[in-house]
């Protein structure tokens, strides 16, 4: 009788929509973990065959907070890094990921924002992202979320919300019991040509700062999609 095997150390779970043509790029670094690894992708109803190429598919009602919530239900990691499907990380991300484990074992961690365009307009985008990180201690789901299991469920994991998943999530975190890494986690930069270098952000902006104030996450779904909807 063949023994069962160990448990992963790592779940990464990826929330897709039609998403084929990026997820394959998002799927290579991770096999620098091996086996230590397990992958999920939550899927919300993809018509593009993304399912096909998931090593493990999770159905989930189409939502970036219900798929998360669905896939973190599904994995058997003590740890759980949360990862968008257009978003790799940079090689060495294993190596340190693994030291964060070891030396920081109640702590969540985010990795580097950087974008995958060589503009001047995407490193000013990416100092921002730092700054914000640095000094308001607000990582983004783009940046990937690395968490001890014990510690998501603590504090109540991901809500099923429009909008606003991973900041709501962050924000019950806390600062102090997040850091942040050197690695970078590259994100396409498809959404920032086609809405544009200053439109995107400040809308991004806007919403977050419309969502602090106490407005519903349901309407400032609303305005956000009606000029786009935010990876």
């Amino acid at each position: 009788m063949t023994p069962p095997a160990d448990p992963p150390r790592l779940s990464v779970i990826i929330p897709t929509l039609n998403a084929a043509a990026t997820l394959p790029a998002t799927l290579v670094p991770l096999a620098e973990a091996g086996a230590a690894v397990e992958v999920i992708v939550a899927d919300g109803g993809s018509t593009d065959g993304t399912p096909d190429l998931a090593p493990r598919p999770v159905s989930a009602p189409r939502g970036r907070g219900s798929q998360l919530a669905a896939g973190a239900a599904a994995a058997r990691g003590a740890w759980l890094l949360f990862l968008h499907a257009d978003t790799r990380l940079a090689p060495g991300w294993w190596a340190e990921v693994q030291a964060h484990m070891r030396h920081r074992p109640q702590m969540a961690a985010a990795f580097r924002f950087a974008l995958e365009d060589p503009a001047p307009q995407a490193r000013r985008i990416e100092r921002l992202v730092a700054w914000r990180c640095r000094r308001m201690g607000l990582p983004y789901g783009d940046q990937g979320l690395l968490i001890p299991r014990g510690l998501y469920d603590a504090v109540g994991g991901f809500r099923p919300l429009p909008l606003m998943e991973d900041v709501d999530l962050v924000r019950r975190l806390g600062r102090k019991r997040i850091a942040l890494l050197k690695t970078a986690a590259v994100t396409s930069a498809v959404r920032y040509r086609r809405d544009g270098w200053t439109a995107r952000p400040a809308r991004n902006l806007t919403c977050l700062a419309l969502w602090w104030l106490g407005v519903p996450a349901a309407r400032v779904a609303a305005l956000y999609r009606g000029r786009g909807a935010r990876s």
